[in-house]
């Protein structure tokens, strides 16, 4: 955190790092002290610990979905755009500090659907179903909706293993995936340069 970061940044970045590691149990209290802001002015910026949560995962979320989507720049093919969502998974999985999704993590500690926090974290997680359709559609599988969201389910079920049992992945949701995209017939390459 640097020294010019605002109250509101400070406040998020710290409750976006102990929320993550410690759980949504974190009290006002060890919030505040880790930012270096009183309680006063984190309610002068936050109307309630449940928007702290909200927000906290709404900046954290385009970092983490960067990390793991590949841009518009890359010109792979669907199969392969799929596929790098799940190596850099793997990647993720493989570094000592990853806890899981952290859309995931939120939504079932949160428990309630209708918590900001909850309705964050599912605004996330289907923008990696939506990715995944996309590419799907572009790949002309015969039912992309169906098959986005069984992708999206080995990739929280994936990440889910990693935390239950502490270790990485070592490429089980790559093979997972691309048996998938086998068995719906995406196993096309588009050379590179040529319209998806």
């Amino acid at each position: 955190m640097t020294n010019s970061a605002t109250p509101r940044e400070r406040l998020l970045q710290a409750a976006g790092e102990l929320f993550y590691r410690d759980g949504m149990s974190i009290g006002v209290d060890a919030l505040c002290k880790a930012a270096g802001v009183s309680k006063k002015s984190m309610y002068q910026l936050f109307r309630s610990k449940d928007e702290v949560i909200a927000e906290s995962l709404a900046s954290r979320g385009p970092t983490y979905q960067a990390a793991l989507l590949p841009g518009p720049e890359d010109d792979r093919s669907p199969r392969e755009r799929v596929l790098t969502v799940f190596e850099r998974q793997d990647r993720m999985t493989a570094e000592g500090d990853f806890l899981g999704c952290p859309f995931v993590s939120a939504a079932v500690e949160l428990k309630d659907p209708g918590h900001p926090g909850s309705v964050v974290a599912r605004r996330f997680k289907q923008h990696l179903t939506d990715f995944f359709r996309g590419e799907l559609v572009a790949a002309g599988a015969e039912d992309p909706e169906s098959l986005a969201v069984q992708l999206t389910i080995v990739f929280d079920g994936a990440s889910a293993r990693v935390v239950v049992q502490s270790q990485a992945l070592a490429g089980i949701g790559v093979v997972t995936a691309a048996a998938l995209l086998d068995a719906a017939g995406v196993r096309q390459t588009v050379p590179a340069g040529q319209a998806r």
